[in-house]
């Protein structure tokens, strides 16, 4: 008998059908991994398993954990097996964490709630699984809060939370995207291990086949609520039947057409020996104030026509020194220079005109009270004559039209927009003054991969009818080799490679370079599917 049996599982909300026949099956030990678009049902397959559903949802159909019913069985019910039997790490462990309590509290929590163990016990074993996750307490203290830890570490103290009294089933829901290439990697091993370890059986939803390829048992593929394609990884990657799989196969490893770079002995961007330090807190009222170096001595040109790629781990300091370039952020050494004149935080509205931003959010980025004509021309008030009338209204237009929408889009509010339309509508709001540069920061890191290649295809298209000159910052070492033509790879607040991206792919110099380049997931060496319908 299978650890966790779906069968026929239908759900609708309000009365809109979402789930429809859903079948699958997860066995003790074994890593089955849910793919698909955002919008497919993953996550709300996942959620359905620990009954987490919004009001108005009706369900059909059966699912069982070791043949006991999960569909509509009571809160009480449902209360004790989560955590004791279920476990869930979540996408977003900053979200999922209280900021207000400790890490050891908060693995504490789930063993004190389902355990008549004492306090002391519970300290005992929170101490144990947080070892087992690589957070040893003699290096990360119970006492921490969340925001004193990376991405990762957080990460990592989700796991903990949802494995701290061994759980038979797992559910990680995209406990990855956000995570940079080493760490991802860890995480994904990680998890793997706790497979092996605890015998438990992991269900692992996620848009990348890349990251699952090397690491799931079975893959089952999602599409508007259904299941179109399931099987053993290598089989189903060796013979894929579905031109829906096909598609995310072509996505995941999908290869911009981008333009040759028509380079000019033209400095848009100059940084000089840029040095940026922040405070470290007193460790008593007298004691001399500390420093920490996030940035140290980076230097680099970039030229009117060149794509640059920013690569390295979550803490290297890449956003710090976005912020410093942006002038949002003081330098403590050093200087930036753009378009000739020096980057502050008290620069001119001119200069800033010139130099804009595509941040790793767009929704966090706008105000949702906001229409998009409003939103895209939220540049303008940078230029000391900013257009008018029809000339503003032809403007917005032809911004629209540039990035894939329709003009009439200009008057409805973001929220009427997917996340890969979002981020169309941010770059929209970037070239609208028409700027000499434009900042990538993450700019695809949360998308889709078909999404992301529809976003990557677009900046291509820009460079070739806006001679764009960009700094893409990313995590991503296969988004960053296909979308740039020079990278700067930086490690611990310096840059520590610098070179054409295809050489430094192909041939790194820098052993940390090396190390990026391995753990970044690869899709497996099959034959392309021919024919992928659009």
């Amino acid at each position: 008998m299978s650890l966790l049996s779906i069968k026929n599982l239908d759900l609708s909300i309000h009365g809109k059908s979402i789930l429809k026949s859903v079948s699958l099956e997860v066995a003790s030990g074994e890593i089955v991994a849910i793919t698909g678009e955002s919008g497919s049902g993953k996550s709300l397959t996942a959620f359905t398993v620990m009954q987490l559903l919004p009001r108005g949802t009706v369900t059909s159909g059966s699912i069982t954990l070791d043949g006991v019913e999960l569909l509509n069985a009571p809160d009480h019910e449902m209360c004790t097996l989560r955590g004791n039997d279920i476990g869930m790490v979540f996408q977003e462990p900053m979200t999922a964490l209280n900021p207000l309590r400790t890490i050891g509290d908060q693995v504490m929590e789930t063993i004190l709630l389902h355990t008549d163990v004492s306090r002391d016990e519970a300290r005992k074993r929170a101490m144990q699984t947080l070892t087992r996750v690589g957070l040893p307490p003699e290096k990360y203290k119970l006492a921490r809060f969340p925001h004193e830890l990376s991405g990762g570490q957080r990460q990592r103290v989700v796991i903990a939370m949802a494995i701290a009294l061994r759980p038979r089933l797992l559910i990680a829901d995209e406990p990855t995207t956000a995570l940079d290439v080493t760490t991802q990697a860890q995480i994904l091993h990680l998890l793997k291990d706790l497979v092996a370890d605890f015998g438990m059986g992991l269900m692992m939803i996620t848009h990348d086949l890349a990251v699952v390829s090397d690491m799931a048992d079975r893959i089952v593929v999602m599409r508007h609520g259904e299941i179109v394609e399931s099987g053993e990884t290598k089989t189903l990657f060796s013979n894929m039947q579905h031109p829906y799989t096909q598609a995310l196969f072509e996505a995941s490893a999908h290869e911009v057409d981008l333009p040759k770079a028509l380079r000019a002995d033209d400095p848009l961007l100059i940084i000089k020996n840029a040095i940026r330090d922040y405070p470290k807190p007193r460790t008593s009222l007298f004691a001399t104030r500390e420093f920490t170096r996030a940035v140290n001595g980076i230097s680099f040109t970039l030229n009117k026509g060149e794509r640059i790629g920013l690569v390295g781990e979550s803490g290297c300091g890449k956003s710090t020194l976005t912020r410093a370039i942006l002038g949002l952020e003081p330098l403590q050494g050093g200087t930036i220079q753009a378009f000739g004149q020096e980057v502050a935080p008290d620069m001119p509205p001119a200069l800033r005109a010139g130099l804009q931003v595509v941040f790793q959010d767009p929704y966090g980025s706008f105000n949702p009270r906001h229409k998009v004509a409003r939103i895209v021309t939220e540049p303008f008030h940078l230029l000391p004559d900013p257009p008018q009338g029809i000339e503003r209204q032809n403007r917005i237009t032809e911004a629209l039209i540039a990035v894939g929408l329709h003009p009439d889009d200009a008057d409805k509010y973001i929220h009427a927009f997917s996340g890969g339309q979002r981020q169309r509508i941010a770059i929209a709001r970037a070239l609208i003054i028409r700027p000499e540069l434009i900042i990538f920061d993450e700019a695809v890191s949360a998308l889709d991969v078909s999404i992301r290649a529809q976003i990557l295809d677009l900046i291509a298209e820009l460079t070739k009818s806006h001679a764009l000159s960009y700094l893409f910052i990313s995590h991503d070492l296969s988004v960053v080799r296909t979308i740039t033509d020079r990278v700067l790879v930086m490690k611990d607040g310096e840059i520590v490679e610098d070179g054409n991206t295809e050489q430094v792919f192909s041939n790194p110099r820098h052993p940390y370079t090396a190390s990026l380049i391995e753990a970044a997931p690869t899709l497996p060496d099959v034959k392309a599917p021919a024919n992928v319908p659009a």
